[in-house]
């Protein structure tokens, strides 16, 4: 698959700091140019949550933007999105035989040996991080860096997804190193969180990740 190169990441627990709604959130994304859009939610999946997701879901159908759930096979299935799949998750093999074969199935990678090993998998990209220092995990792993990024980048020939601690500031030097895309947490969001401050920053990532 082709990746967009800005790749925002809605997760629930900080929208809901900001007191910002996944749907509207989901709908500034695309007002700015948002072209993918991953759904993280790391708590217990709730009728609630399932129906935020639901919404966000069907904007995101409704203008040819890609969803993607993180972590969850079942519910990316009843929503007809893809899933982002993590070291602990379940295996990619397993959620291909849930999804099918037309699903995006994203796998993240933390170190040189799950790169590699990322290479048999099931997938249409991996990802890699975390590039810098993030706060998004509780207990991240530790920091691959520009060098590594650029020094591993030939161990897959998938479209790679950058992660972790990337900023508007750093996001050309790791396209730069080989990246396909960069995903973003916190730097999605700005304060106050907004349907307007989220299109411009929208408009902002774009406009950096394209190179304009």
């Amino acid at each position: 698959m082709e990746l967009p190169p800005y790749y925002p990441i809605l997760d629930t627990a900080l929208l809901e700091r900001r007191g910002c709604g996944a749907a509207e959130a989901v709908a500034a994304l695309i007002e700015g140019g948002a072209r993918i859009v991953q759904f993280r939610h790391k708590g217990h999946f709730s009728r609630a949550v399932f129906a935020a997701a639901e919404e966000a879901a069907g904007l995101c159908r409704r203008h040819g933007v890609v969803f993607i759930v993180d972590d969850r096979a079942d519910v990316a299935k009843l929503l007809e999105a893809g899933v982002h799949l993590g070291q602990e998750d379940l295996p990619p093999t397993a959620a291909r035989r849930i999804l099918g074969d037309s699903a995006v199935i994203g796998f993240s990678t933390h170190n040189q040996r799950q790169l590699e090993a990322a290479r048999e998998e099931p997938v249409d990209y991996v990802a890699l991080g975390p590039i810098f220092s993030t706060q998004s995990k509780e207990r991240p792993d530790p920091v691959v860096g520009v060098e590594k990024l650029r020094a591993w980048r030939k161990l897959t020939d998938r479209p790679l997804v950058a992660i972790g601690g990337i900023t508007r500031a750093k996001a050309r030097a790791v396209l730069e190193a080989g990246a396909d895309s960069v995903a973003v947490i916190a730097d999605a969001w700005p304060e106050p969180c907004t349907p307007e401050q989220i299109r411009r920053r929208t408009q902002e990532w774009v406009a950096v990740t394209s190179g304009r």
